[in-house]
């Protein structure tokens, strides 16, 4: 045998791309665009995968619904996180094929008596969601999305507010010191350069013309002037609102060759698009139910009713298993699942982090994960070698790009996904994911390869 043969070696996926993969992934890089402009806040991608869905001829599903293979169903919990099914030819006793990522995406949310004035200036109090480098939230345009449960007269409206996504709108800003002055903030470490009481979120600065003699912060009376007349809320609404400051980038080509995507939340919407509109797209009744679960609360931990930790999943898997007879702990201990995540993509800018040999490089495909974690892969499932010889088949056979990824050098940092709570369920479970660059930034960098080969990677999956 050749060393060819015999060595494995990361390669570029553009040599080994059929004519159609070529003509698909530019195509499949602009609807996915159209998607993460719409999707800026777990609510906005629940509603979009909503739409998707019931286009793809899904419909929703509630307890003690009959169930007969080739059903596409739908499930959506609390409006932030939703669970997408088709039912297969074999019993729910011989497992499901599911992919779980998640939908939310490091942000700045609006505190809950956020509104204040000072120095001639309205500004809303903030408090970060998810692991971000704060410094990197300032002097960049902001949009300002999320709901408002407004309460009158024991009577409660749930109302939309997005502001700042079209080219009308108005923009918000977390403001920055100028070098000038900064002399004493420059030598402070990263992590202390804006800290979270100072990522206060500027509104506005016109005193309302309301004679109120009583009023003596007439900005922030004139904001909630606004408020009130757009939305009906007044400043106890903002108790039960659900508001967050994402940026206000369009997602968009990088590059003269247009082969990256830049975009916010690329972790982890892009495996939730991936993994949902391959399952959108079977043309056939899969041989095994096949599953894609989207959830929230990932980027603190997965908790809470919209989590992965949530019994939400469970009930919804036994609710099936009891249309079909069959046990949830059978179905469980007989399926195979994608923790659709992503991985960081190799950065020669920032070589002293990686471990060559092991992290994911852009363009080289869809990433499987064996383990994540951090230092002595605390806080991982780590798939049997038997999971990762059975994907690499179906990869192979299907004619997918494909890598392996880990993070990082060992004990440079580490992180985790929700595959160990997957894992826990007595389910085979094992990490596959896009590679990013900039993760967890405010504008993260994918290759549109590796987000076809993802979305190509999952359709096989599901129809092993």
């Amino acid at each position: 045998m050749t060393s060819e043969q015999l060595f494995y070696d990361k390669k570029t996926g553009f040599d080994r791309l059929t004519g159609s993969d070529k003509k698909n992934i530019q195509s499949y890089a602009g609807d996915y665009k159209k998607f993460l402009d719409e999707a800026k806040t777990e609510r906005d991608a629940v509603r979009e995968m909503v739409r998707l869905a019931e286009a793809k001829g899904f419909r929703a599903w509630t307890r003690d619904d009959t169930v007969k293979p080739g059903d596409k169903l739908y499930q959506v919990n609390r409006n932030k996180g939703i669970t997408l099914a088709v039912i297969g030819k074999k019993s729910l006793k011989e497992g499901v094929r599911l992919t779980a990522a998640h939908l939310d995406a490091p942000r700045v949310d609006i505190r809950t008596v956020p509104l204040y004035e000072d120095g001639g200036m309205a500004f809303f109090k903030t408090h970060y969601y998810g692991g971000i480098k704060k410094y990197q939230w300032t002097a960049i345009p902001l949009e300002l999305r999320g709901v408002v449960c407004v309460c009158h007269n024991g009577q409660m409206k749930t109302v939309e507010v997005r502001i700042g996504d079209k080219p009308e709108d108005p923009r918000f800003v977390i403001t920055d010191l100028l070098p000038h002055l900064a002399s004493e903030q420059m030598t402070k470490k990263a992590t202390e350069v804006v800290k979270g009481e100072g990522l206060n979120v500027l509104v506005g600065s016109v005193p309302s013309e309301t004679v109120d003699e009583k009023c003596s912060e007439k900005i922030k009376l004139a904001v909630m002037e606004y408020l009130n007349k757009q939305y009906g809320m007044v400043e106890a609404d903002f108790l039960s609102a659900e508001l967050c400051c994402v940026p206000a980038f369009p997602a968009c080509d990088i590059g003269f060759d247009r082969s990256f995507v830049g975009a916010y939340g690329h972790d982890d919407r892009v495996c939730s698009y991936t993994a949902a509109t391959a399952l959108l797209d079977l043309k056939t009744t899969p041989a095994h139910t096949c599953v894609c679960l989207l959830v929230d609360k990932e980027e603190t931990g997965s908790d809470g009713v919209t989590g992965m930790q949530s019994r939400a999943f469970d009930t919804f898997m036994a609710d099936l298993c009891r249309a079909q007879g069959a046990l949830v702990e059978e179905c469980y201990e007989n399926s195979v699942c994608l923790s659709a995540d992503v991985c960081n993509a190799f950065d020669p800018n920032f070589p002293e982090v990686s471990e060559k040999r092991n992290d994911a490089r852009a363009n080289c495909g869809f990433a499987l994960v064996k383990y994540t974690g951090a230092r002595g892969k605390s806080g991982t499932s780590d798939a049997t070698a038997e999971l990762m010889a059975r994907i690499r088949c179906i990869f192979d056979k299907a004619g997918v790009v494909w890598q392996t990824g880990q993070l990082g050098k060992v004990d440079q940092g580490g992180g985790g996904t929700v595959a160990m709570y997957l894992a826990n369920r007595n389910i085979d479970t094992v990490d596959a994911g896009v590679p990013v660059l900039s993760m967890h930034a405010p504008f993260e960098v994918i290759t549109k390869l590796d987000l076809y080969m993802a979305y190509k990677g999952f359709g096989a999956f599901y129809k092993d």
